[in-house]
């Protein structure tokens, strides 16, 4: 196991047994390395400590697994950023909480975060409309925050739906180059991106 991985260890603790702990880290490895086409499931298989038989008995398939997978991302991710909302009252304050918490999750869970975020084509139909409407909770968090901002004229929001866009896909981009090796920390380029954000928002209060 990768420290990568032992940092996420946390993220996987509704998925109670062991073995199928390690069938997905063993897929998420192999899935972020080579890619969800060029990964077979005897791979998988053999990553974790398994057979390939033993595999089927825990998931019917390696799409299924890149949909738990993506699953535990995307709620893990909006569990994060309905946290810290909550904690503050003003909008240039829930914004920069939520921005850093957004962008430090895709950083400090980049492996996880980039087969989440870009391997979705891949995903069986049901499965994709499930990992969507996750995608759609976490962008109204970010819709309600730039109305509730915009209504009490913190923000200068031109049009929300396409800002809600812009702020999503800065920092969904982070998983895609985002290293630890790294100059920055995972808090340092939340705090860096949240200053962003509010100077794109032209904030009047700055916290």
């Amino acid at each position: 196991m990768t420290s990568q991985d032992k940092i996420q260890d946390d993220l996987w603790a509704d998925v109670q047994q062991d073995t199928a702990q390690r069938l997905l880290l063993a897929a998420l490895g192999l899935f972020a390395s080579r890619g969800f086409h060029a990964t077979s499931t005897r791979q998988i298989a053999s990553a974790a400590g398994l057979s390939p038989a033993a595999m089927y008995v825990f998931y019917r398939s390696k799409a299924e697994l890149l949909f738990e997978i993506s699953r535990v991302g995307h709620e893990s991710a909006l569990r994060g950023i309905e946290t810290v909302v909550a904690r503050f009252a003003t909008p240039p304050e829930r914004m920069r909480a939520l921005v850093q918490e957004f962008t430090s999750w895709h950083a400090r869970h980049n492996t996880l975060a980039r087969v989440a975020q870009y391997e979705l084509e891949h995903l069986e139909p049901q499965h994709y409309e499930e990992i969507a409407s996750l995608r759609r909770r976490i962008a109204a968090v970010v819709r309600a925050e730039l109305l509730f901002g915009a209504e009490s004229g913190d923000f200068n929001v031109i049009d929300i739906p396409r800002t809600t866009l812009a702020i999503l896909s800065l920092q969904i981009d982070v998983a895609r180059w985002y290293s630890a090796a790294g100059h920055w920390s995972p808090e340092e380029l939340g705090h860096t991106y949240a200053e962003l954000v509010l100077r794109m928002l032209q904030s009047s209060k700055a916290v």
